[in-house]
């Protein structure tokens, strides 16, 4: 079994210093590549220098919604540049977050469509990360057209309608350990509901440990339990989730598995 994180954060604080040993103990448990996201300068610099330095990680770069009240034009200069890296696969996580934040909406809009008009520009496909926005985010994705570079709603956490909607605008959806969740039952059914060659997997580590590990801090390893998880409402082999998501993930990055 080869299982691919799509979305990670080792570039975070709490499990930076220690990537090394992360990575390896989710190379153990079958989970050969990830994706580490940014989303502001520290993160994006440190996702790219954990690309530069493991061959099987990958770099998403961009600005967090939470952080947009922090991009100006020489930001935006620089992610233009360094988005042109190599080790790059998509411009994220952007989106919008409405829950408890302290990022104007507008603002938040204005930096997600620009940072939409860049990936467009370079070809990209996009991570999105909406909380309590799906109807601004999905609004923005079909006015800005994304189905020429196409992207993932990144830890998807909405019924059956928004995946359908999210689905024809030609985006693919991931799951992280909130699928695995005992009470979350419109993801459950939105997995159910989601065709094969559409769906992700990832772990948004440190963040939503999956059961049996919620609570405690998460780390790629862990994107095992969410393959097991997804398998087990689709009444599959989990061999047959983790080779669609490994495959997908290869496919919308744009990555040659050597």
């Amino acid at each position: 079994m080869k299982i691919f994180d799509s979305h990670t954060h080792l570039n975070d604080e709490s499990l930076y210093p220690d990537a090394d040993k992360y990575f390896k103990h989710a190379q153990s448990l079958g989970v050969v590549k990830i994706a580490n996201v940014g989303s502001n300068q520290i993160l994006n610099d440190r996702s790219l220098e954990l690309a530069a330095k493991y061959p099987d990680m990958y770099s998403i770069i961009g600005w967090h919604p939470e952080d947009s009240i922090y991009y100006h034009q020489a930001q935006e200069d620089l992610l233009i540049e360094q988005l042109q890296s190599p080790s790059v696969v998509a411009v994220g996580e952007i989106g919008l977050d409405y829950h408890q934040t302290t990022s104007p909406r507008h603002i938040q809009k204005e930096v997600f469509r620009r940072q939409i008009d860049i990936a467009k520009q370079l070809h990209l496909p996009i991570s999105v990360h909406n909380r309590d926005a799906f109807e601004d985010t999905y609004d923005i994705l079909k006015e800005m057209g994304i189905s020429d570079i196409r992207g993932v709603m990144h830890s998807f956490n909405g019924d059956t309608e928004w995946l359908k909607k999210f689905l024809d605008l030609g985006m693919s959806v991931s799951y992280s350990g909130v699928a695995s969740f005992k009470k979350t039952r419109e993801v459950h059914e939105a997995v159910r509901n989601t065709p094969f060659d559409r769906m992700l997997v990832e772990t948004d580590a440190p963040y939503l440990a999956p059961e049996p590990l919620r609570g405690k801090q998460n780390e790629p390893a862990n994107t095992l339990y969410t393959v097991e998880a997804i398998a087990r409402f689709c009444d599959v082999n989990p061999d047959i989730i983790a080779k669609h998501t490994y495959e997908n993930t290869l496919r919308l990055f744009r990555i040659e598995d050597k």
